[in-house]
């Protein structure tokens, strides 16, 4: 069965997140109104809605940190993922976890960071070797 994640949350500005989700994380625009915007979030829909965003607590312990909760993210190949970490080092992003490697030599292996986009929302960025250690234990 082959599927497409769909998610849909509140930004406080449009033409911010727009700007965000377009020229910082090179998502593709698709449909819009005056109140929200879809985009293809690395192949997967997500539509921001002008409104007031959930709310976050960084109470998600993983590996010692703890992390924004809830949060969104996506896992990429690790080359990927790090062309990424430097287009948003560029765009002078301010990072929750700073983009850094975790479990080191184990089962699941994987490069993570953590920012927000305009309005608060975490988002969480992996990026793996191998997607065969994505699900590893």
């Amino acid at each position: 069965m082959k599927s497409l994640f769909h998610l849909a949350y509140n930004v406080t500005d449009l033409d911010e997140a727009r700007g965000f989700y377009r020229d910082v994380l090179g998502c593709d625009e698709g449909r819009s109104t005056d109140t929200w915007v879809d985009f293809s979030f690395f192949g997967h829909q997500i539509s921001l809605h002008k409104g007031m965003p959930f709310e976050t607590r960084n109470t998600g312990e993983v590996g010692g940190i703890l992390v924004p909760m809830p949060h969104l993210g996506m896992i990429l190949p690790l080359e990927d993922w790090k062309i990424l970490a430097e287009r948003l080092k560029g765009a002078g992003t301010e990072f929750v976890l700073e983009p850094s490697v975790r479990f080191e030599g184990e089962a699941g292996e994987q490069w993570t960071m953590f920012f927000r986009d305009p309005s608060g929302n975490p988002i969480e960025i992996k990026g793996f070797k191998d997607f065969d250690g994505v699900f590893a234990s």
